[in-house]
């Protein structure tokens, strides 16, 4: 890959990863209500599904994803489902205190991991990564050798902030009114994302290249 591909794939990862989506609302929503170190755990997951999809797409497994409507149209309904349960869910809950201590780890991180997991979008953004800046005629893997360690460091450095952007919204919101109504934003912003996903046309192949 060379210098001037590498610093649009850079651009173009920036953009993909702090346009403000589920995996934003969910790291921002972890801050506010966990310590930092059990919220960070969140963005390990999303770095884990990040390395998964990085992965696939360099096998290929993506790409056959996004070519099978009936697969991709199966994942967006399932992830528009999950998304929109996440957010009824906590309008629901809003008024509730926040469970902090009742979240194990494990939780934290298996619920991240889901969020970022079946939202179909990633498969898109991966695609169109693998299709924009990938030389075919070059080794894949040595290719991989720079894109997955930039995307990597690019992700967390995002994830991380969107966290620590909960953080200070949480010591902020010292009164229980506002802190309610700043937890139902974060549960609209899911359903919404929901029922856009839901709505949303499937992308083809060709749309991301």
């Amino acid at each position: 890959m060379s210098f001037d591909a590498w610093t649009i794939f850079v651009l173009f990862w920036v953009v993909f990863v702090t346009t403000p989506g589920p995996n934003a609302v969910n790291c921002i929503s972890n801050g506010m209500v966990l310590s930092l170190p059990k919220a960070m755990l969140g963005v390990l997951a999303i770095l884990t599904q990040a390395t998964l999809f990085l992965v696939l797409s360099a096998l290929g497994v993506t790409a056959l994803i996004a070519a099978s409507p009936t697969g991709f149209f199966v994942a967006k309904l399932i992830g528009a489902g999950f998304l929109i349960y996440l957010g009824v869910r906590g309008w629901l809950t809003a008024t509730r205190p926040a469970p902090a201590a009742e979240r194990p780890a494990r939780h934290v991180y298996l619920h991240a991991l889901a969020v970022a997991t079946i939202n179909p979008k990633s498969v898109a953004g991966y695609l169109a990564a693998f299709s924009q800046f990938v030389q075919p005629d070059v080794p894949i893997w040595g290719q991989m050798g720079v894109i997955m360690p930039t995307a990597l460091v690019i992700t967390t450095l995002s994830y991380t902030g969107f966290t620590l952007l909960g953080v200070l919204m949480g010591r902020a919101a010292l009164a229980a009114v506002f802190n309610t109504w700043i937890r139902r934003g974060m549960a609209l912003c899911f359903i919404v994302y929901g029922v856009l996903l839901g709505a949303s046309d499937m992308p083809q192949t060709e749309d991301v290249k």
